[in-house]
């Protein structure tokens, strides 16, 4: 969470020290990843306990949660642009994100945004994820048959996506495509999902791969960065290895998940599973634990974040950019984020869930005896007389 938000900070100088400037991978994979371990967590036993249609019900209540989380975090950062704009003058901002032709058109388009048809770049990553999950109820059918038939389903899905023969359309106006494509990012998330799920066994810890996994992550690096711009200087000095990243594209393409780019993903997570040691026993301190709640709030940390880059990018553009204020500026921003952690898991356990449940009868008594001043006591009470009340 803490990377996708500097990513997304626009012209944020800490971008160039991101792990997509130095692997074939990056957050998104490792966001994917967990999404999916944690849907065989919280959603399998569904399955498992109440029967495949209650799983899909659960399934699709939660897709209808991140469509709203989707549609409202839309809505909110057009505003915030729209206003920005308002009152600075011209239309930078909206032109930045390049939402252009909603403004100029909003009613053509609000159906189209509504239905996911016209999915902007900057929101990608939510539909993607909704995308996934409504495929999990047909995995989950599969799994019935045997995990193999899960698996097979899972990597022909993703060799599919790998020669184009499906995708969907994010704009029907320029034709262009999501640029997550659901269909080759199911193979990250089914993988997270395998592991949670016990159809694919936790990896040995076994020198020889971690050999093999350092030495695919070292070699990556040269030859990794996904902008030209950014490695414009190193290339300039060294102009094959952006020949080679060109020759590299389909296996590292990020939009279909190719190969190459798989395998780097999976070795870092292996290297990270080797770090944090058996049952994560090295994550430990006040520093771990607030990361850790950062990662069990996940929508609502990435919808605060989604907010929060953009107003933190206007922030720089008002201050100046330079390396004390880049700094103060990430650095506030991931408090917002741990902030927003800290807030929403408050409201999950509010104090009011640790009272002590009563019993209509015990409650009664109190309430009787509030009232009994009124009556006379010479004169019996309806309810005593009528036989309706507790006693």
């Amino acid at each position: 969470m803490f990377i996708i938000l500097i990513a997304h900070i626009p012209w944020n100088s800490w971008t160039d020290w991101i792990p997509a400037r130095f692997g074939f991978s990056d957050a998104a994979d490792l966001f994917v990843f967990c999404s999916g371990m944690a849907s065989a967590i919280a959603f399998a036993p569904v399955f498992d306990h109440l029967g495949w249609l209650r799983g899909a019900a659960r399934i699709l209540y939660r897709v209808w949660q991140v469509y709203w989380a989707h549609i409202g975090s839309f809505f909110v950062v057009l505003a915030l642009v729209c206003t920005v704009d308002a009152v600075l003058g011209g239309g930078r901002y909206a032109a930045d994100l390049r939402i252009d032709p909603v403004l100029d058109d909003f009613r053509a388009y609000v159906g189209p945004i509504m239905t996911l048809r016209y999915v902007p770049n900057y929101f990608d990553i939510l539909p993607m994820y909704l995308a996934i999950l409504a495929m999990t109820p047909i995995v989950m059918a599969l799994e019935r048959i045997g995990k193999w038939a899960a698996i097979a389903a899972v990597l022909g899905c993703w060799l599919a996506a790998q020669f184009n023969l499906v995708s969907l359309t994010a704009d029907s106006v320029s034709g262009r495509q999501w640029f997550f494509n659901p269909f080759g990012w199911e193979l990250v998330f089914f993988s997270g999902f395998a592991f949670a799920r016990g159809w694919l066994p936790a990896p040995p810890r076994d020198a020889r791969l971690a050999i093999a996994a350092l030495a695919l992550v070292l070699l990556a690096a040269p030859v990794s960065c996904q902008t030209e711009f950014s490695c414009f200087a190193l290339w300039g000095r060294a102009p094959v290895l952006g020949d080679v990243h060109i020759w590299l594209g389909p296996a590292i393409d990020k939009t279909a998940i190719g190969a190459l780019r798989y395998l780097h993903f999976m070795a870092t997570a292996y290297l990270a599973f080797l770090a944090v040691g058996p049952q994560g026993r090295n994550l430990h301190g006040w520093l771990a634990e607030r990361i850790r709640r950062v990662g069990q709030q996940t929508l609502a940390v990435f919808l605060t974040g989604l907010v929060a880059a953009q107003a933190l990018g206007m922030v720089l553009d008002r201050i100046g950019r330079g390396f004390v204020n880049d700094a103060a500026v990430n650095i506030a921003g991931c408090a917002i984020l741990v902030a927003a952690a800290a807030i929403v898991t408050w409201f999950k356990s509010p104090p009011w869930r640790s009272l002590p449940k009563r019993s209509p009868a015990s409650i009664a008594p109190k309430q009787d005896a509030m009232r009994e001043p009124l009556a006379p006591p010479s004169i019996p009470r309806p309810e005593t007389a009528t036989g309706a009340g507790p006693g």
